[in-house]
């Protein structure tokens, strides 16, 4: 049998010259049974949409090859239909276009079910038919295969995972979901550049009878993270055939691929009757159009690597004691999400999920160079091809200067709460570390030995100064037991006999973000951390945002910073083979008739500080089971998501959570250090009300003698 290769040599240069700009072959449209269409329906073509213009644009000379078949000097071959110069063709008879073609003719039941294969209908031993065969049947089919092996070969990780459907979820809640260009830590997020509705692309025709894969053009109508909605060039204003697809998955192309590669480009066939001239239809409504940047889909193989290796060391905190690290080992890297087995864990069960760019891991050594407390490991012996994760591996932190005026042990301020991250509490420095790193406790709420303080960066978004809460009409959590309510950080300073931590010292910076309220993305459940679940941007105060889950009560919403690695765009799960939670439904959200609602806006302490009880009827169902969602203090069996087989060897993560534990002599009370009171009234500068912005606003406290 000769090769396809081969084939490819065999044919003539005028053969190849029939396909023109756009990879479309002459008699295409006699793929299918009428081919009788109106041109007056051509006049009516829409104007191509302005786009950005950072896009390669189409550009076509407006040639069309045109090589009719069965005139002097060209032939069709009798076996595969592929047309040609005579001459070039194969035998003194000149029907056949190679050796394989002519051997391959011998046999009837061959050619019937060749014949039957590429027309989608009962064989026939007439030439006419052949003569309607637009491809070269043989070597389409082959480059495809290696095309497909090549692609599962290069980029298994690319493999999408099926389960929520979006698409559907955003069209029938008419909902918006947030650009890429809002992720930078997420693969294309720094190069996504103008990929917006209106751009074309090349994909796989799924409106035809033909049995081998064909092509058509398709245009951008409506985006969402990475996931876009599509429809193909012809159908105008009918979206009956529009369909959803990720853009960064092998099977989407700029448009000239298919000329490039030499893949067929086939119309619908619920629309090959509109145009009697396809190719002229194409360079009418192309050119000038936008489409994917040439090196698309190899920036989106490069973004898909990640350096963390497996059996790489580092440091992370201690679930158990915030107030520690310990060393962990990398067990799974996926879409740049670390699971992360504590080296002491004896069967790997005891783990931890979070982002390669979180700020809670470092390099080892990390901890005794700040002065963080460290949980040194009792392990003696190394596994085989451990490493210490590379120091630039690692989020670089602003360095700060903490020579002049400074954070002290005692000052106040308010600070996200890492146990209940949908509350915003009354805090406390409770040590000042190195290279601008302190240690915070959560006022009235601290266990007696200081295991539940926590490490924030002096820049980090998720501690405030003194009346940032109220600025920004934000309710600010009370201290559990502080009974003077509603709440006042005047009286307070002044009975603690403390100070507020100083303005300036505070992150202010508020980038452009990008977010709207209302947008949908895919959010990492932090109390939870192996969950990433639907999720809505329900506020935005500067650079903070109100992540809501969806189908869940407001109670399990938490603030994010808007550049948190936890945040992902629509589509990133099926893009990386992470397992996305879909909404709770009203089914599995509704609770039992004896569980009373309690009314979220009340002035009694709300930081949950315990361990997180769930009814049975509120637990969200995953395609692995029933999953609860649980705070820090992890106490309830859960059953982790499924995960790709190829992402590990164990095919998914076993059951962990993010086991951080206030509940140690949580009602215990630290005594407060008694500062020496260097205090002046303070009233506060009543600027904008809760500027739901992506501009700065004012965190500023006015401070009169």
């Amino acid at each position: 049998m000769e090769n396809p290769r081969d084939m490819a040599e065999h044919t003539p240069r005028s053969e190849r010259k029939r396909r023109d700009s756009f990879g479309m072959f002459d008699g295409y449209d006699s793929c299918s049974e009428d081919s009788s269409s109106s041109s007056s329906s051509e006049d009516s073509e829409d104007e191509v949409p302005s786009i950005p213009a950072s896009l390669p644009i189409i550009k076509n000379n407006g040639q069309v090859y045109t090589y009719p078949d069965g005139k002097a000097g060209m032939a069709t071959c009798e076996m595969c239909g592929m047309v040609g110069v005579r001459d070039a063709f194969y035998s003194k008879t000149k029907r056949f276009c190679s050796v394989s073609c002519s051997r391959s003719y011998s046999s009837n039941s061959k050619k019937a079910s060749i014949l039957a294969r590429l027309q989608g209908k009962p064989p026939t031993k007439k030439a006419k038919v052949l003569q309607k065969q637009p491809l070269m049947a043989k070597l389409a089919a082959y480059a495809q295969y290696q095309a497909n092996q090549q692609n599962q070969a290069k980029s298994k990780s690319v493999v999408p995972v099926e389960g929520f459907d979006w698409g559907q979820y955003i069209c029938s809640n008419n909902l918006v979901g947030a650009p890429v260009s809002c992720f930078k830590h997420v693969p294309m997020g720094m190069c996504w550049g103008d990929i917006a509705e209106g751009v074309r692309v090349e994909v796989l025709n799924s409106d035809t009878n033909l049995s081998t894969k064909v092509y058509w053009v398709a245009g951008i109508v409506k985006l969402a993270g990475f996931k876009g909605l599509l429809r193909y060039e012809g159908f105008d204003n009918d979206s009956s055939k529009d369909f959803w697809c990720n853009l960064c998955i092998p099977e989407v192309h700029p448009v000239g691929w298919c000329a490039s590669s030499g893949k067929p480009l086939v119309p619908p066939k619920s629309i090959h009757h509109k145009y009697s001239n396809w190719k002229a239809f194409l360079v009418k409504r192309l050119t000038g159009a936008k489409t994917l940047p040439p090196d698309f889909a190899t920036k989106v193989q490069e973004n898909m690597q990640y350096p963390f290796k497996k059996l790489m060391r580092v440091e992370v905190v201690d679930k158990t004691h915030l107030c520690r690290t310990r060393v962990a080992l990398v067990e799974q890297v996926i879409g740049g999400r670390l699971r992360l087995v504590y080296e002491e864990s004896q069967d790997g069960t005891d783990d931890f999920w979070c982002h390669m760019y979180s700020p809670l891991i470092h390099s080892i050594g990390w901890s005794r160079s700040i002065g963080h407390r460290f949980k040194r490991s009792e392990v003696t012996k190394k596994m085989e091809g451990q490493m210490d994760a590379p120091s630039q591996l690692f989020l670089k932190i602003k360095d700060v200067d903490q020579s002049g005026e400074w954070f002290k042990d005692g000052m106040k301020l308010e600070a996200i709460d890492p146990l209940n991250l949908s509350a915003i509490c009354v805090a406390t420095v409770r040590k000042v570390l190195a290279d601008g790193y302190l240690m915070i406790g959560i006022d009235g709420s601290e266990a007696a030995d200081g295991s539940d303080w926590f490490c924030y960066h002096s820049t980090s978004p998720s501690i405030f100064p003194v009346g940032f809460c109220e600025i920004n009409n934000i309710e600010l959590t009370p201290p559990r037991g502080y009974t003077k309510l509603p709440f006042k950080w005047f009286d307070y300073l002044r009975e603690m006999s403390s100070i507020a931590a100083p303005v300036k010292l505070f992150n202010k910076e508020v980038p452009n973000h990008g977010f709207r309220t209302g947008m949908k993305l895919e959010a990492v459940d932090l109390m939870e951390p192996r969950l990433v679940c639907v999720a809505t941007v329900t506020r935005i105060v500067h650079r903070l945002l109100r992540i809501h889950f969806d189908g869940w009560e407001d109670e399990y919403d938490q603030w994010v910073d808007c550049e948190s690695p936890d945040l992902y765009p629509v589509g990133w799960c099926q893009l990386t083979g992470y397992q996305l939670q879909p909404p709770a439904t009203q089914t599995t959200r509704e609770a039992p008739p004896n569980v009373s609602k309690q009314k979220k806006k009340t002035a009694q302490y709300k930081g949950q500080k315990k361990k997180r009880k769930i009814p049975v009827g509120r637990r969200p169902i995953g395609l692995g089971g029933p999953l609860r969602r649980r705070s820090f203090s992890g106490d309830d069996e859960q059953t982790p998501p499924h995960y790709l087989s190829h992402f590990s060897g164990s095919g998914r993560p076993p059951t962990s959570g993010v086991e951080h534990a206030r509940s140690l002599n949580s009602e215990a009370s630290l005594q407060l250090k008694e500062e020496t009171p260097e205090m002046d009234e303070f009233t506060f500068s009543q600027g904008i009300s809760d500027q739901e912005s992506n501009g700065s606003g004012s965190y500023y406290i006015r401070q009169e003698p």
